[in-house]
């Protein structure tokens, strides 16, 4: 359940649609970008899905203290910018804070950009390491938004994106090193994934057949998430997390875990 205005609940149901198709998307891809764009914004804005169409400045009070790219320089931008990251053998860590902070920069939409910002750098860790799908940057730079939104200033005012990258750098290390410590208490089903899973390997359809359960997205995330993130479990493929062949199994500490 979400108490608030009609509006703020819509936001919520849009980001929890967006985040849960997060891995079908190609951050490589506008047409992958304006689709996640409207799945987050529908309902929400007016250009949901599209490009904005006219010009878009960040104010404070009276004072520009950002306009974003004309409008009809955008669509070239954002594909020079997927373009350039495709390419690039930058670390994808890095490489996904430069492409946050560009999106930042050129403010492709009428709204939503900060939104976006934050689920396209999430996507582009979620690909190299699916660790990050269960730990998306919305929650982290949220417990860190006066700091994020300095780090962006700094940027701009310096014309520079490292300020920005080392936020980025110190945020998802302090995040890894909080569930390094946190200790799950698990629950009850992921009891039964543990046991289901010694000795065997299992596809996630054959684990959530084992525990008797509808294995949509939320209850992967849900159950099966969090022993991903511990490493409880681990992929049989990991370079390649949406492959048919995937498979999952313990690993010594899951062992430890379920006895």
């Amino acid at each position: 359940m979400v108490a608030g205005k009609q509006t703020e609940i819509k936001e919520v149901k849009n980001a929890y649609e967006a985040y849960d198709k997060i891995m079908t998307f190609n951050p490589y891809a506008a047409k992958d970008f304006l689709k996640a764009h409207r799945l987050m914004t529908d309902g929400l804005v007016n250009e949901s899905g599209k490009f904005r169409s006219g010009d878009v400045g960040v104010f404070d009070g009276d004072v520009a203290v950002h306009i974003g790219a004309r409008p009809q320089f955008v669509p070239d931008l954002i594909n020079d910018l997927f373009d350039w990251a495709k390419k690039s053998e930058l670390h994808p860590v890095l490489k996904s804070a430069i492409l946050h902070y560009e999106i930042e920069t050129i403010h492709p939409l009428a709204d939503g950009n900060g939104r976006m910002g934050r689920l396209w750098q999430t996507l582009l860790l979620a690909k190299w390491n699916e660790i990050f799908a269960w730990i998306p940057m919305e929650p982290v730079l949220y417990q860190n938004r006066p700091q994020y939104y300095q780090a962006i200033e700094d940027a701009r005012s310096a014309n520079d994106s490292g300020a920005f990258i080392e936020f980025t750098l110190s945020a998802i290390l302090d995040i890894i090193a909080d569930q390094e410590k946190h200790q799950v208490e698990l629950t009850e089903i992921q009891i039964f994934v543990l046991k289901a899973l010694d000795g065997k390997m299992l596809s996630r359809k054959e684990i959530f057949a084992k525990i008797g359960m509808n294995g949509d997205s939320r209850s992967f995330k849900r159950h099966i998430g969090p022993l991903l993130i511990e490493g409880f479990i681990e992929m049989t493929v990991p370079d390649k997390p949406n492959s048919k062949r995937q498979r999952y199994r313990l690993t010594d500490s899951g062992k430890l875990a379920s006895s």
